[in-house]
């Protein structure tokens, strides 16, 4: 196989022209092509607003014994000979493993645990708090139009976990030789999203395509044996004395062990709704990073685990058009659809500002999961048609601005934020124009840009909600990035708040063959503190898979 790469092209430039080009640049005919395949796509927008896409394609020829000769006499840097790399599972270990693996959760990491597990025979058990995706997004519907929240069911949790409800990004800086990076695309590609993904430089799905998706992985488990059950918290855990470790034995449902006491032992089940008992001796925690009762749950069993940083800030819209100008040179975006920004900036108080999660012509999320606490989070469909252009605007925060250092201090950190949000919004997404956020007022009145929410919003004062340290760095930020972009730091500007779900707070320990000091207890996931979003968290449930499969034999 040949491959080509820096090759360039106008972005309105046809599939024939890609071919043409192909062609001379390997000096033979189009006949002599078999097929032509797509395996890297960017943006070059240098010479604005004239766009160029660049590609690194794989070149197969008609006759596959002249492709050395062909590539050698091409003499040209950019061509060479390359091999197709395929991912292959790991080698299935020899124990026995007498019950089917349990998995907690069904975001991504929990669904591609599941998936990957249930097709190499292990028929596992997932148990997810909340409802079926069609259920959920009705929940989540009424939620937004009317503002009654159901608990169970939200933004933050049910199938397919809080990325079911975001701009579906498929991007991720996980170095991941051993292919799982391309393996994930492809089975999203699989369930239903374009092919483009595959190659796009930043892929995105959408809310709307995510949706359908995780159905047709959950059916497919089902299919093989697995089984997906709704409605179902995991409230405990089933533990023992570690035979080997020799730790005190204890049984454990949600109470007994002690905030202080760590312990070895060895996990035996999981207690489900505070009554039923399920017995594995393989739990996967890919629980999502709002799962705060099971991460206190899982404290007071004495599981291993720390407070991490994460960051909080809030959010920003601006006219779509605005940034595609400044992006593209140009309002209206054509073929390459709506222009998306990464931005950062260094504030004078030494904290690193950053935009995140940003989401081309899509919308602010109400994305709450907790009475009198209020979050927010940005959404786009797959089409991103949407007038405005949504980010947040965050600043790291670390354990030590978390008052009592304890595993759980980051969490008590997002609450009370989010009780501030909830009380200055009056239970509905505080709103402020960046003007009046940085004289210090109470807005009153929309400028130009008219907010794209979903979900009800209030007039408040968002400096009211943040540290000053953290609303200090958004200042200086916020003018730092008008000179990246002209308009960035117009007055009418929107922000929204409070974006305080940008990471887990949490990490669970785990060790290199990903199992935590609790045996047969595997974290997993972007709730465990080991991903960042929807590629990487299932990279992580991939690679949790290959750890019980590589030690233990399918049913």
């Amino acid at each position: 196989m040949i491959r080509i790469t820096q090759l360039k092209l106008p972005v309105e430039h046809s599939v024939e022209e890609l071919r043409e080009r192909v062609a001379r640049m390997l000096r033979i005919s189009q006949d002599e092509i078999g097929s032509v395949a797509i395996r890297r796509q960017s943006l070059d927008a240098r010479k604005k607003p004239d766009l160029f896409y660049v590609y690194t394609v794989d070149v197969r020829l008609v006759s596959s014994d002249r492709e050395k000769n062909t590539a050698r006499r091409a003499g040209k840097a950019q061509v060479s000979l390359c091999r197709e790399e395929v991912y292959r599972f790991v080698k299935t270990g020899e124990r026995l493993l007498g019950r089917r693996p349990v998995i907690i959760g069904t975001g991504p990491a929990g669904l591609f645990c599941g998936l990957m597990l249930a097709r190499h025979g292990y028929r596992p058990l997932l148990l997810e708090r909340g409802m079926e995706v069609e259920q959920r997004k009705e929940a989540v519907r009424r939620f937004w139009e009317i503002g009654v929240l159901d608990v169970r069911s939200n933004v933050q949790f049910g199938e397919g976990g809080a990325g079911t409800f975001s701009d579906g990004k498929l991007n991720t800086l996980v170095k991941d030789p051993g292919g799982r990076n391309q393996l994930v695309l492809e089975i999203f590609r699989e369930f239903g999203a374009d092919a483009a993904i595959l190659y796009e430089n930043k892929p995105h799905i959408g809310t709307d395509v995510l949706s359908r998706i995780v159905k047709r992985i959950r059916e497919e488990i089902i299919r093989l044996g697995g089984e997906v059950r709704f409605g179902c918290q995991v409230t405990g855990l089933i533990m023992e004395q570690d035979p080997v470790k020799g730790t005190i034995a204890d049984y454990v449902q949600g109470l007994g062990a002690g905030a202080g006491q760590r312990k070895s032992g060895v996990v035996k089940g999981v207690v489900v709704n505070q009554v039923e008992k399920i017995y594995s001796d393989v739990v996967v925690l890919a629980v999502g990073h709002s799962a705060r009762d099971t991460f206190a749950m899982l404290d007071g069993c004495g599981i291993p685990m720390s407070a991490k940083a994460f960051a909080v800030g809030l959010r920003i819209q601006h006219p779509q058009k605005m940034i595609n100008l400044s992006q593209y040179g140009r309002e209206m975006p054509g073929r390459p659809g709506a222009a998306d920004y990464k931005l950062t900036w260094k504030a004078s108080n030494g904290r690193g500002v950053y935009s995140f999660c940003m989401c081309p012509g899509g919308y602010v999320v109400d994305a709450s999961s907790e009475p009198g606490r209020l979050a927010v989070n940005g959404m786009s469909y797959h089409d991103r048609s949407g007038m405005n252009a949504n980010s947040a605007l965050i600043v790291t925060v670390t354990p030590e601005d978390f008052p009592g250092r304890t595993p759980l201090s980051g969490i008590a950190f997002q609450r009370r934020l989010e009780e501030l949000a909830f009380q200055a919004g009056t239970g509905r997404i505080p709103v402020q124009l960046y003007g009046d956020f940085k004289a210090g007022k109470t807005s009153s009145v929309l400028g130009d840009v008219e907010p794209q929410m979903k979900g009800r919003w209030h007039f408040a004062d968002l400096r009211q909600i943040l540290p000053p340290s953290v609303s200090q760095a958004l200042l200086e930020g916020m003018e730092g990035f008008g000179q990246a972009i002209k308009g960035f730091d117009r007055a009418d500007g929107v922000f929204a708040g409070v974006e305080s779900r940008t990471s887990s707070p949490v990490r669970i320990w785990r060790d290199e063959g990903l199992e935590s000091p609790v045996r047969g207890l595997y974290p997993c996931g972007e709730g465990a503190g080991y991903a960042g979003g929807i590629t990487s968290a299932a990279m992580d449930g991939i690679r949790v898979a290959e750890a019980v499969a590589g030690r233990y034999k399918p049913l």
